[in-house]
């Protein structure tokens, strides 16, 4: 669900003045647990919606060699059952409220963060809370042999889904084991092989958990219509009691050099209906504030949308391309990669594709983006976070975005600050940055072509 709040209707007024200085100024409170929790209020009585969000300080790169996929898996534990939920109810009980599979309650996975949340009448707030809180305390007890099998093969399959027959599907997992060395944690894919999650025992994946799952290793949110005392004092019935976990262990060692050292460039026959280019850079992660923004406008203005620059070229001009894109991931430490892709229109070659995406990234590093284009490029990503914004919950809505700045650098008001990084971006960093980084020695290709089929027997019919 979506409500215009006060600052956001402020910050998109600005922005119809083209050069009017805009503003996001989310208001929240910042408590932290005597176990280390920390928890973030925001309250906004726009409409009658509360908004839950438990952000836990792990994600893929945390996993150890043999033991990838771990917190994938435990997404999906997660939502099983804990000492004082049954099996598949905590969906149920939210459903029985008002919140929508999905859209209001969901998890995701990713190399730097797991996140769970939920969305509902705010009558109804204590009961996100205890779920909430129920299953960071006590999911352990609630973990069989059983349930560790079932959810096991869930995750293989949604694996053979989405990546392993899927068409183009592995490009992410060829992508980052390329980019990245074989022993850094950037390396192995988010979801994990099908060998470790084989391997996976019930004791594996139950330490993990205690080391991971933890209140000093997580961040809560609530956002929207509730009272900020009887909030905390839910809170604090609810979470207060919960014990601090184990010491986390130090984060990994995440240090690259700025550039991959080599062009690593891989033809993909695959079950595709049209050749497609993939090609990835390292740049600055997004720890690196000042780099990762600068980089971030440099693949907006390379892909984003029909007035970019790939798509004036090579879609709308030399009709090579039906599709292009480009874009940055927001890895957090050592380095993230900006990705250009296109997809061939038909007819055209995977070698002609290639060629003309590499003369457009060639481009970028010998033609600084104008006064006009970068302005433009900015104001685009700020009405973009605006309209993000305009959510409550949800995946990148108000509650995920404020615990984000808190899981990753210890303060929400980071949100209140994107917009002033992008209006600082510079015509000189970005286009420093594209000569140093849009080279070969720092290029993964992936070329993906239809993988031939045989011939076909001859029929008598």
């Amino acid at each position: 669900m979506r409500f215009l709040t006060s600052s956001v209707v402020a910050l998109l007024l600005a922005g119809t003045a083209g050069h009017a200085q805009q503003r996001v100024n989310l208001a929240f409170t910042l408590d932290t647990l005597p176990n280390g929790l920390r928890v973030v209020y925001h309250v906004d009585r726009a409409a009658p919606l509360a908004s839950v969000v438990v952000w836990y300080n792990v994600g893929s790169k945390n996993e150890e060699p043999g033991r990838t996929g771990f917190a994938h898996l435990f997404e999906h534990m997660m939502f099983q059952g804990s000492k004082n939920v049954k099996d598949d109810q905590h969906f149920r009980l939210l459903e029985r409220v008002g919140a929508a599979a999905g859209r209001d309650i969901n998890g995701t996975t990713w190399t730097d963060r797991t996140n769970y949340f939920e969305s509902l009448p705010p009558q109804h707030l204590s009961l996100a809370l205890w779920l909430e809180s129920d299953r960071m305390g006590f999911l352990l007890d609630a973990v069989t042999p059983a349930k560790l099998e079932n959810q096991r093969e869930v995750v293989k399959n949604e694996r053979r889904q989405g990546v392993d027959n899927q068409p183009y599907g592995t490009w992410f997992e060829y992508t980052f084991g390329y980019a990245f060395p074989d022993d850094h944690p950037y390396h192995h894919p988010v979801i994990g092989s099908m060998k470790d999650l084989s391997a996976a025992s019930l004791d594996d994946v139950s330490a993990f958990f205690r080391t991971y799952y933890a209140p000093n290793n997580a961040v809560l949110v609530i956002a929207g219509d509730f009272d900020l005392a009887e909030a905390r004092r839910l809170v604090t019935q609810y979470f207060g009691s919960l014990p601090r976990g184990p010491a986390v262990p130090p984060a990994p060692d995440m240090a690259v050099p700025s550039q991959v050292g080599r062009q690593v460039r891989a033809v993909v026959p695959d079950n595709v209906p049209l050749p497609r280019v993939y090609a990835a850079f390292r740049i600055p992660p997004l720890r690196d504030r000042d780099g990762w923004y600068a980089a971030e406008v440099l693949a907006r203005i390379l892909g984003d949308g029909r007035s970019s620059r790939l798509y004036a070229a090579l879609v709308r001009d030399q009709q090579v391309a039906s599709t292009v894109n480009a874009f940055t991931f927001g890895l957090l430490d050592g380095a993230d990669l900006l990705v250009v892709t296109a997809t061939a229109k038909p007819g055209v070659t995977a070698d002609s594709l290639e060629r003309a995406v590499l003369a457009e990234i060639e481009r970028a590093r010998a033609t600084p983006p104008a006064a006009e284009e970068l302005r433009r490029v900015v104001n685009r990503a700020q009405y973009q976070l605006a309209d993000q914004l305009q959510s409550l919950g949800g995946f990148g809505g108000r509650a995920d975005q404020l615990a984000q700045y808190t899981t990753f650098f210890g303060d929400p008001g980071e949100v209140n600050r994107v917009l002033d990084r992008f209006a600082a971006v510079k015509a000189e960093a970005v286009a420093g940055l594209a000569r140093e980084r849009l080279v070969e020695a720092n290029r993964v290709m992936l070329i993906y072509v239809p993988r031939p089929q045989p011939p076909r027997e001859a029929s008598d019919e």
